[in-house]
């Protein structure tokens, strides 16, 4: 019996959104994303959002809500369950595509979650800290698996903040039983070796930052998005911004933003590896296959 949706994961640079078309093209399915940018409209080079290697292909999840704006994991649960019921009911198979490691797993368990509220006195408490010393408090907090994307002060403390409150609410942890049914998924991993990762990190993002990349942080702040917002999505928003303010040089930038993303794709990869332990098999596929030969062995894995 086919499953009743597919997933292609894996680390950034990997070519995931190429084969989820592929898949979605053949398989006759439409693509739910699970990257925790591309959700912000006018952040597209950036994020690698790619719209052209659609085509015909239908996307959710992208473009849906407004620069500046804090997207979290609550939001993006909510979103993704409608998003996916949506498609069900249409008759079209849900392909998820995405590297956002921790929205995968969790949509994939099929958690379901309460919005974790602000809460000042802790966020006053944690006021001068560094991220090295707010990286040591989280890692303290064994209640969820979120030690990943927090490159900036302000998410490592939103992350304290989500892990506290789930300290005080234990009842609410979604491995304690908020959750509905896993979906009925087959996961497949695009397998990348580390060397030929790296080479297409620092080449796309040579090519990002010669299409355009610095204009769009530009006209991002021209059209009224705080410094510290576009900061705080971290990666190429951080590292840019930082440089069109003028804290950082172009080499500068350049340097710490590609050792950046080869961290972030080894975190990446992190978190599959420990999805696996944690009980969601991936089945990896080389990253080279032709793109007939990637949807023959996905058929084969899921009967579609």
């Amino acid at each position: 019996m086919a499953a009743t949706s597919i997933a292609i994961v894996g680390p950034t640079a990997c070519g995931k959104t190429r084969r989820a078309v592929a898949v979605a093209s053949a398989t006759g399915g439409e693509i739910l994303s699970a990257d925790s940018r591309q959700i912000y409209r006018g952040m597209s080079i950036g994020t690698g959002k790619d719209l052209d290697e659609y085509g015909d292909v239908s996307y959710h999840l992208i473009d849906i809500c407004e620069a500046g704006e804090k997207y979290n994991l609550y939001r993006y649960l909510r979103d993704f369950h409608v998003a996916y019921r949506s498609v069900v009911s249409r008759g079209k198979v849900p392909v998820i595509c995405g590297g956002s490691g921790m929205y995968v797993e969790n949509a994939l368990k099929g958690v379901r979650m309460p919005e974790v509220p602000e809460n000042r006195p802790l966020r006053e408490s944690l006021e001068g800290l560094g991220l090295s010393e707010l990286a040591s408090i989280l890692a303290g907090y064994k209640l969820l698996h979120n030690t990943t994307d927090i490159d900036t002060v302000k998410r490592a403390v939103r992350a304290i903040e989500i892990q506290e409150y789930y300290r005080q609410h234990p009842d609410e942890i979604p491995d304690a039983g908020a959750t509905s049914s896993p979906l009925d998924c087959v996961v497949i991993g695009v397998d990348i070796p580390r060397d030929e990762r790296r080479a297409r990190i620092s080449s796309r993002l040579k090519h990002r930052l010669d299409g355009g990349m610095v204009d769009e942080v530009r006209n991002l702040i021209d059209a009224g998005i705080a410094y510290e917002d576009l900061i705080y999505y971290g990666l190429e928003y951080k590292f840019v911004t930082l440089y069109v303010i003028g804290k950082l040089s172009y080499d500068e930038m350049f340097t710490g933003l590609e050792t950046a993303i080869h961290q972030f794709a080894k975190r990446q990869m992190t978190w599959f590896r420990g999805m696996e332990t944690r009980g969601i098999k991936i089945n990896w596929l080389p990253y080279d296959l032709t793109d007939a030969e990637f949807v023959g062995r996905v058929r084969e894995l899921s009967d579609f």
